[in-house]
């Protein structure tokens, strides 16, 4: 088995649907993903370090010494553990929407806004920034719903995953910055080719609105939400 093969091992171990959504799960450039799985690039070590970062239990050196036939490492093996690392997130409210909008690319626009902490995932690197939630387009009354004043930590999407390939959009939502307004949505359709996406909300009185992504400036995941407590 070569390196190769064992990439394709590691993206079926994953359970992700395609390599796109593999180099979104591992933080990978999808572009230079596909050269090495079609053979045009060689596997790097960034690729192995990507890997391993996500998957502490695959043995990096059955990655990349093809003599190797042991995927993962001993079970008595001790996994170094990192220190939680507390991250204090930038906190766009509902009053500070239009402010972000013209001030999203300013450093210091950025350092100007409130801070709560967020410990992310060892794995989870990027750009972070929490929304509150603003309206009811997202409230159906299900346990998915956001509810107004809710905090939504988000994680930003770079560009190069929404512009030139597929958004890894299944059962996930996204705080979309447009530029007419900050989005709390759901994306259900991408059409990469013509540079569109279309979104959903969960409220039925919000119709579904076709965008197209030339006028989108950023785009984030939402990966958890905190609920305000109301006395």
């Amino acid at each position: 088995m070569n390196r190769v093969e064992r990439i394709i091992k590691v993206i079926e171990y994953s359970k992700c649907k395609s390599p796109t959504s593999f180099a979104q799960l591992i933080c990978f450039n999808q572009s230079n993903l596909s050269k090495i799985l079609n053979g045009k690039r060689d596997v790097n070590n960034n690729l192995i370090d990507a890997i391993c970062n996500k998957f502490p239990e695959i043995n990096r050196a059955w990655l990349t010494v093809e003599d190797e036939d042991k995927m993962f490492k001993q079970a008595n093996e001790a996994l170094p553990r990192a220190m939680d690392v507390v991250v204090g997130v930038p906190l766009v409210s509902q009053y500070a929407y239009a402010g972000y909008l013209t001030g999203f690319g300013d450093p210091e626009y950025i350092d100007t806004l409130p801070k709560i902490d967020f410990t992310p995932e060892r794995h989870m690197t990027g750009n972070y920034v929490a929304f509150e939630v603003k309206g009811d387009s997202m409230n159906d009354g299900s346990a998915d719903s956001y509810l107004e004043g809710e905090l939504l930590i988000c994680r930003e999407v770079e560009p190069i995953y929404w512009k030139d390939s597929k958004l890894f959009i299944n059962k996930r939502d996204f705080v979309i910055i447009h530029k007419e307004g900050i989005l709390i949505k759901r994306i259900i359709t991408h059409d990469v080719e013509n540079h569109k996406i279309t979104i959903h909300s969960l409220n039925p009185l919000y119709p579904d609105e076709v965008l197209d992504l030339a006028d989108v400036r950023q785009i984030f995941s939402v990966v958890e939400s905190r609920r305000q407590r109301r006395r």
